[in-house]
């Protein structure tokens, strides 16, 4: 078992023994999404801590992603639940680069793509592919997408 999947195993018998319900719920939905990823395909395997992170990632983007639409049906307990699991799996995930951060790499990435004759809003696949290794897993694809069109249209 990978480092990270068992460190979430070993925090879910923790939650359990404390009782802590949103902890225990939320790490045991995890791991069955881990599961779920590692028997998908035509053969079974273990994931890697970087695999598993990027199942939580997904996670915590789909309890993000509820709690808006929560939000948005007026329905504040089950987007604030849905909030709560996000700030639980967070702690599972590396730190997110600042505004200020990503957009000094995105930068320096849309003066790259132009320097190799990439110009204009078709530089956007070109640039993306400069800064989505630098930034993997410390920032999200949709804010990184959004600081490359600002930065090409400006």
């Amino acid at each position: 078992m990978t480092t990270l999947k068992s460190k979430l195993q070993e925090d879910l018998n923790a939650a359990i023994k404390e009782r802590d319900e949103l902890r225990s719920s939320t790490l045991r939905l995890t791991l069955t999404a881990i599961t779920k990823e590692e028997v998908a395909g035509t053969e079974k395997r273990e994931l890697s801590d970087d695999e598993v992170q990027k199942v939580i990632a997904k996670e915590a983007k789909k309890r993000r992603e509820a709690a808006e639409a929560f939000a948005q049906g007026g329905r504040a307990e089950s987007a604030e639940r849905e909030r709560a699991e996000g700030e639980v799996l967070a702690a599972y995930l590396p730190k997110q680069m600042s505004d200020e951060e990503l957009d000094r790499i995105v930068a320096a990435a849309v003066e790259e793509a132009r320097a190799a004759g990439a110009e204009g809003p078709r530089a956007m696949g070109a640039v993306m592919k400069i800064v989505n290794p630098k930034v993997a897993g410390q920032a999200e694809g949709g804010r990184v997408a959004a600081v490359v069109k600002k930065l090409l249209a400006g």
